[in-house]
């Protein structure tokens, strides 16, 4: 059996400069256990004095294996392993999933479930949005938006706890639907947070737009021009805020949005104030895709009635013997899948989060493959931060958004 270990500084030297070899320059660790880090990511900084020289970071601290772990179960079992990759957007991670397993099946998807996965995907993008402004708020020094914003972010969890039981890890999005409908109080709950939350964000902008200690610490900080993103295969709000108006909802459109009406926020500074300028719009526009979601909203299933795939509803169970055993055999069993391999790919509050799929026929995957986007946005780590004050790093860091989670599987 192959040894696991961590790897140690000498064995990193490689991969900085002469000048630390020969003592000019110093190297510090910064992590794995650092709050600043966002995760368990550990960071080899070379040093020249306060500058950063080359940090190169060092991941697999939070490594689970889960792609190996979902080929080993069966496709419906597999996709609660889905929820704790990027763990701040679980909704999202469900839908990349099972759209990658209806390309597969040719399953059809309701038009009432089709409105939720997009609602719901809308709230968990602002969701995260929000956390990630209340602790790089908080990284800079800024408590005050950090509990802002947390306030406003335990809103969409409790719509979350109210539509499946859970505040995070829901499996809400199933193959063929959805779990279950959404209780009467939920559309209520919805419109209530649609009111509220605009002039929630005014706040936070009046707190930060114009704050100089905010201004200083993220204005010229971790630049990145769009060619630079294209060589390293950088998507989301990183791109965005560089100048490059990419989005997969407007690229390649799925579960129906090419049905609604909305921007693509984009900046052209490409540094830390350009990214929060990025994600605090989309954060509107996310609020205006829910808004016309309810108003589309009309009665019907939210599960096909393809009994090939989907288990029977709950409510059959008890008043039918064959509705009972067709649930035993599809979560014991499983259901046979094709031999083919798709790729399915959404755009997930840090950018592109694609996944390959591949089926042998039989109920459990071939192979499952994550394409993440923390994983791809971590790599301009020594890009953003060459030549800038240590003390930038704790922004820089916060700015790419990175969830370790989504970065090692």
């Amino acid at each position: 059996m192959t040894e696991i270990r961590e790897v140690t500084v000498e064995e990193l030297h490689h991969l900085v400069s002469d000048r630390a070899q020969n003592g000019e320059t110093m190297l510090l660790n910064m992590g794995p256990q650092h709050p600043a880090t966002h995760g368990v990511l550990r960071l080899l900084l070379e040093l020249d004095g306060e500058i950063v020289v080359n940090a190169v970071p060092d991941i697999g601290f939070l490594h689970t294996g889960v792609e190996k772990n979902m080929e080993a179960k069966t496709y419906q079992k597999a996709e609660v392993m889905t929820d704790r990759l990027d763990y701040l957007n679980p909704i999202g991670n469900n839908l990349v999933y099972c759209l990658a397993l209806e390309k597969l099946l040719e399953l059809d998807v309701p038009p009432r479930a089709q409105v939720l996965r997009v609602l719901l995907a809308e709230l968990t993008r602002l969701g995260s949005h929000l956390l990630w402004l209340g602790t790089s708020a908080l990284d800079l020094g800024a408590m005050s938006v950090f509990l802002y914003s947390m306030r406003e972010r335990e809103i969409v969890l409790d719509i979350f706890e109210m539509v499946s039981g859970q505040r995070m890890m829901t499996t809400y999005i199933r193959p063929g639907g959805l779990w279950r409908d959404t209780p009467p109080e939920f559309e209520d709950a919805v419109t209530s947070l649609l009111r509220l939350t605009p002039r929630r964000i005014d706040e936070y902008e009046s707190l930060l737009n114009k704050n100089p200690l905010f201004l200083e610490r993220t204005k010229g900080i971790g630049v990145i021009n769009v060619e630079q993103c294209r060589q390293w295969g950088i998507t989301g709000p990183v791109v965005r805020a560089a100048g490059l108006p990419y989005d997969l909802r407007k690229v390649r459109p799925y579960s129906g949005y090419e049905q609604y009406d909305f921007d693509i926020p984009t900046a052209t500074g490409g540094d830390v104030f350009s990214r929060y300028l990025v994600r605090t719009a989309e954060m509107r526009q996310s609020l205006r895709i829910v808004e016309q979601a309810l108003r589309k909203l009309q009665p019907g299933a939210v599960r096909s009635n393809n009994r090939k795939y989907v288990p029977p509803p709950r409510s059959e169970l008890s008043t039918s013997m064959e509705a009972v055993i067709h649930h035993f055999k599809l979560w014991t069993e499983g259901f046979p899948v094709p031999a083919e391999g798709v790729y399915q790919a959404i755009e997930s509050p840090r950018g592109e989060l694609g996944v390959y799929l591949e089926g042998d026929g039989g109920p459990k995957p071939l192979r499952v493959h994550y394409r993440t986007p923390s994983f791809s946005n971590l790599q301009i780590m020594p890009l953003l931060s060459r030549g800038h004050f240590i003390a930038d790093l704790v922004g820089i860091i916060a700015s790419i958004d990175i969830v370790l989670g989504d970065t090692d599987r």
